[in-house]
């Protein structure tokens, strides 16, 4: 067991048991059985494919911004009242579609030999 997985356990236990209980043996034994990741299947068909064709590589760069678009600057009269932060590395797929334009855009730069500075 790791040291994240260690601490983890024990600060969420410790937090719903006083000081002179103990934990029950049952809850360590749930503790240790294995997530599943219902996400994992998404992952792996996103990683999986394969730019083979330069209309598709240039929708998908189309498609994916660059840059996270909720990031937001509230101002009034030029002073910056609320700033959001930018929210994408929330998402569970988001590396996955980040590498994906990345993919597409090494395509069309490498195999078919196109400018790609209009998608940076």
């Amino acid at each position: 067991m790791s040291v994240k997985q260690y601490t983890a356990k024990k600060l969420v236990l410790t937090t719903w048991l006083n000081n002179n209980q103990q934990i029950p043996k049952n809850t360590q034994k749930l503790w240790a059985k294995k997530k599943i990741n219902w996400l994992s299947p998404l992952r792996k068909w996103l990683n999986n494919i394969e730019i083979s064709d330069s209309t598709v590589a240039h929708r998908l760069c189309k498609l994916i911004p660059t840059q996270c678009p909720f990031e937001r600057k509230i101002q009034l009269l030029g002073h910056t009242i609320v700033s959001i932060p930018p929210l994408c590395k929330l998402n569970p797929l988001y590396e996955e579609v980040v590498a994906l334009r990345f993919r597409a855009i090494c395509y069309l730069a490498d195999e078919c030999g196109e400018d790609v500075s209009s998608y940076c």
